[in-house]
């Protein structure tokens, strides 16, 4: 993993310096980075803290393997800015689970049904991941597609939906 230098491009020279990270959304609808002569697609994963949604960003290539981590967007010259913020709103939402309706296991997968601020989901994990604890409270599960699913106050849900999370909450 390498920490992306991020500086401000030099509008004289036109071009990103060595150390410099460079994005663009090219033609073919992808995101592009750009380093000195290397020039990847990769796609954007946030990470935490929850608290700073807009900051520590992982871009990572195809193979999921990190190319940079923009610990602030702001440090990015005004178009990669613009292209990585739009890149963030297109990569995914993080749901507010509001009900569970349903947790079905088969093999090697488990499938949810549930109910979030953003309308009904459903989606799958690993039987092995497990939703995590956050700090802050609260339970977030990631999909299998990189979706995140936050569960803010599970003590607050409805019967049901605290039943079906029973193994998930102490």
């Amino acid at each position: 993993m390498e920490t992306a230098t991020v500086r401000r491009r030099d509008a004289e020279e036109g071009r990103a310096s060595a150390g410099e990270l460079t994005l663009e959304r090219r033609a073919d609808g992808k995101l592009w980075a750009l380093r000195g002569d290397a020039e990847r697609v990769v796609w954007v994963r946030r990470c935490f803290p929850w608290s700073e949604p807009g900051r520590f960003v992982s871009l990572r290539d195809e193979d999921d393997n990190e190319l940079a981590l923009v610990s602030d967007p702001a440090e990015l010259d005004r178009a990669s800015r613009r292209v990585l913020e739009e890149a963030m709103a297109a990569a995914g939402f993080v749901f507010e689970v509001t009900r569970v309706m349903a947790i079905e296991e088969e093999v090697e997968i488990r499938h949810w049904r549930v109910e979030t601020r953003q309308g009904t989901r459903s989606f799958q994990t690993r039987l092995d991941a497990w939703p995590r604890l956050l700090p802050q409270g609260g339970l977030l599960v990631r999909d299998v597609a990189g979706d995140l699913y936050h569960v803010s106050d599970p003590g607050a849900l409805d019967q049901h939906s605290r039943a079906l999370l029973w193994a998930f909450v102490d």
